[in-house]
């Protein structure tokens, strides 16, 4: 394992004992590498203390160098054990995957298979399992609930939902929960409804927005709780799982269509595969 892959794995995966973990190494290898780095380098690359930014200001810098290296070094395997490839993909994504790793293993892909056409389209989870039902996706990268994962599923990582509000917003017993919302494609908006008025809770929704970065707003403004995953947590909100029904887990995958296989989408979702396994999940940015 090269220094910048740990360098890169611990950013990835928040600490050294996780990027151990997920590279198959001891802590203490890790570690070395990374001292081993900043004697060569003369600075220091992690801070090493108590609630700090986990990276020194040289740490962030280097970051960006080792991303790149990384990545030209996968392109560079790739390019030169690729086979010819011609075709169509027609590929569904949610808002929020298309600025992660998917978006860099994307844009690789176009690279080294020119004479493969790929047309993206963003839409929320359950429009786009409606459309691979239909035929009009190949394959999608979708939200859904992790009980919901199939066999067939390549699962790309995994994270909490959880109930929030503001610290300010005081809840009425008795009285109708404010509620805000992703639109009514939202698979944890039906999931709320349906589950609230099984438990009694009356939920009123008063906010409705297709964004993250509006439902957000609204949730620090204080009109509303609202179902948001985990990433997506701010320090001014609170989590209110203990008033309500637990949500369940989320999970990120891709599916495909049940048609006959397409040798580009194949080879398009072996390369996905390979970064997760390689780095043992795929990262979603906020």
């Amino acid at each position: 394992m090269s220094t910048p892959c740990a360098h890169w794995s611990i950013e990835k995966h928040g600490g050294v004992t996780r990027a151990a973990e997920i590279l198959g190494l001891s802590q203490s290898a890790v570690s070395h590498k990374i001292k081993r780095l900043e004697t060569s380098l003369d600075c220091e690359i992690l801070t090493r203390k108590a609630n700090a930014p986990m990276f020194t200001t040289a740490g962030q810098d280097l970051l960006g160098y080792a991303r790149r290296i990384l990545g030209i070094h996968d392109e560079a395997v790739l390019s030169l054990s690729k086979r010819s490839l011609q075709g169509k993909i027609a590929l569904g994504m949610t808002e929020d995957t298309t600025c992660t790793d998917l978006s860099r293993i994307l844009g690789r892909f176009r690279r080294l298979y020119p004479e493969v056409s790929v047309r993206t389209r963003v839409r929320m989870s359950l429009v786009l399992q409606e459309q691979l039902s239909q035929g009009a996706l190949d394959a999608a990268i979708i939200q859904v609930f992790q009980h919901e994962v199939r066999p067939a599923d390549i699962l790309l990582f995994r994270e909490t939902l959880h109930w929030v509000k503001s610290r300010d917003l005081v809840l009425s017993s008795g009285k109708p929960v404010p509620f805000l919302s992703f639109d009514e494609n939202c698979f944890y908006r039906r999931w709320g409804i349906d589950v609230g008025q099984d438990e009694d809770t009356v939920l009123e929704t008063v906010f409705e927005c297709s964004s993250a970065a509006g439902i957000i707003a609204g949730v620090t403004a204080g009109l509303g709780v609202a179902l948001l995953s985990q990433r997506y947590l701010q320090p001014d909100m609170e989590i209110v799982d203990n008033k309500f029904p637990k949500p369940p887990d989320l999970a990120y995958v891709i599916r495909r269509a049940r048609t006959l296989r397409n040798p580009a989408l194949e080879t398009l979702v072996r390369e996905i595969e390979a970064e997760v396994k390689r780095y043992g999940t795929l990262q979603i940015a906020v």
